[in-house]
């Protein structure tokens, strides 16, 4: 008892250890805080600037299936400390360009890359550990460093303005220093502890079987899509005696054999599966995710892989248009309507929608991943809905982006897009747990942050595009844009009907698994 009760203490604290360094790790998210002057200081056109921030979220994306693998093989711990070293190197060099107003765009795009870099391979840790340290609640255990992520922008921006107000030289500096001090504390707690189960095993006795155990047989409303394997613990059916041949029928019928296995960090968590018995009313992230293993080559032949990539694609980047624009947009909308602002006042309204957008990004994170345990255990419901909740939200952010002319009113582009933002991340983890298994999570997770790399790219760019064509150059080099809504609304447009039919994908994908479902379950009632 006292060792459980050590573990679990051990556990508590790594779990606290994963939300600090998540909380170092989402400082692309504050970029909207400092851009503007940056690119002013430096006279960068707003496309040049979107293009070091872009960078910083290749630098997030790109390399998370390298960094997945890595991790799924060596552990949490190497990656976080690389990625402490990385982020300060990463903003080091940009806050000496800001000083001398100098450095080429290539160069900044580099060190940009490396916060977004350092970043991933320290979240990849943090988030690998949650998930194995508590199996049963993996949707709540992994909501807590995924809010840390999204609070990060909010938590610098709320420092540099107590510490450091109006100074962006200081501001980098403290994003040098705060993200290296923050992963290495964490660094020292981050630890996987074991699992110690007390689950009484089924006997003959107590459960009727073919073969010496005991079984039950579920069938699945794809929570897990429409993975064969995916069954649906909670919905499952009394226990029977299957014949033998059921094995072979994996599409409707599966044994629930998997129990809680002793964890490691580089564990893949498959080994010991079946080493204890649940039967009927376990949960989803103990079962099935501890029997699934699709990672790698695999998924490019999974239909699944490409219907959350998809949705991926869609919503996150329609997110990252905002999130490094939102003060752009700020700018656009004051200028127009009180030309007579003056420049701390822009800061300081473009470090306010950045806390807007960080706070409700945390609170979607938060409320996502809490929710669709709840969605599961609770209701018996797919975690793809969270995905059409999200679907909604972004949608009704562009549209509010797309009519806002008064400034004081685009809190509720930041505020919505934000916690938008949180319900599609806050949940996308353990959905990809419970598709394509816990032990390729890191990669499997890589491979699905590759979706943002394309969208991201195409509408940043084209907001950067339609932002400078609006703009005027003056003759030492600044650029402005003073036509508010118009400097911006085109590119709100487009994705705008990106999320109209992010939505339709994913209330597609819900109709099949339920039409799947209800299919497997006539099956099996025609077969008792």
């Amino acid at each position: 008892m006292h060792q459980d009760q050590d573990a679990r203490r051990g556990r508590l604290i790594a779990s606290v250890a994963a939300t600090v360094i998540s909380l170092a790790c989402g400082t692309n998210y504050v970029y909207s805080a400092w851009a503007p002057q940056f690119a002013e200081k430096l006279r960068l056109s707003t496309t040049e600037s979107n293009l070091i921030g872009l960078f910083g979220n290749l630098g997030m994306y790109t390399m998370g299936v390298p960094i997945g693998m890595f991790v799924d093989d060596r552990g949490s711990r190497p990656a976080v400390l690389a990625g402490a070293f990385l982020l300060a190197i990463g903003y080091v060099p940009l806050c000496i360009s800001f000083e001398k107003a100098a450095g080429s765009v290539p160069v900044l795009c580099f060190f940009s890359y490396l916060t977004g870099l350092g970043g991933c391979m320290a979240f990849a840790g943090a988030v690998k550990t949650s998930a194995l340290n508590w199996p049963s609640h993996r949707g709540t255990a992994t909501a807590f460093p995924l809010a840390g992520f999204g609070l990060s922008a909010f938590f610098f921006s709320f420092v540099g303005a107590i510490l450091f107000p109006g100074s962006t030289s200081s501001f980098l500096l403290l994003l040098a220093w705060g993200t290296f001090g923050l992963t290495s504390v964490g660094y020292f707690f981050l630890k996987v502890h074991p699992q110690v189960s007390y689950q009484e095993v089924p006997t003959q006795s107590s459960e009727p079987s073919s073969s010496g155990r005991g079984r039950s047989r579920s069938v699945t409303e794809p929570g897990m899509l429409s993975n064969p394997e995916a069954v649906h613990p909670d919905l499952a059916l009394p226990p029977k005696a299957p014949p033998e041949s059921d094995a072979s029928r994996a599409n409707i019928l599966n044994d629930t054999e998997a129990g809680d296995a002793p964890s490691t960090e580089n564990s893949s968590l498959l080994a010991g599966a079946a080493g204890a018995e649940i039967v009927g009313g376990s949960s989803v992230d103990q079962d099935v995710s501890y029997r699934l293993d699709v990672r790698g080559v695999k998924l490019l032949f999974c239909l699944d892989f490409w219907q959350l990539f998809s949705i991926m694609a869609i919503l996150a980047g329609t997110g990252l248009m905002t999130i490094n624009n939102i003060g752009n947009d700020a700018n656009a909308l004051w200028k127009h309507y009180d030309p007579s602002v003056d420049e701390p006042f822009l800061v300081s309204h473009q470090q306010i929608h950045v806390s807007i957008l960080s706070v409700f990004n945390f609170v979607g994170r938060l409320l996502s991943g809490i929710g669709s345990d709840y969605l599961v255990k609770t209701l018996q419901a797919s975690r793809i809905w969270c995905l059409a909740v999200a679907c909604l939200i972004f949608l009704l952010a562009q549209i509010c982006a797309l009519q806002i002319e008064m400034p004081q009113k685009l809190v509720f582009v930041s505020g919505l897009s934000g916690l938008a933002y949180g319900f599609l991340f806050g949940v996308f983890p353990s959905i990809v747990a419970e598709t394509f298994g816990i032990g390729g999570l890191s990669q499997n997770w890589g491979f699905m942050t590759l979706a943002p790399v394309a969208s991201g790219n195409v509408f940043n760019l084209l907001y950067g595009r339609i932002y400078d064509h609006h703009s005027i150059v003056e003759p030492d080099g600044t650029r402005s844009c003073d036509d508010g809504i118009a400097c911006y609304r085109s590119a709100y447009a487009v994705t705008s009907t990106a999320c109209a039919l992010g939505l339709l994908i994913t209330l597609y994908i819900i109709h099949y698994q339920r039409n799947q479902y209800l299919k497997a379950k006539d099956k099996l009632d025609e077969e008792d």
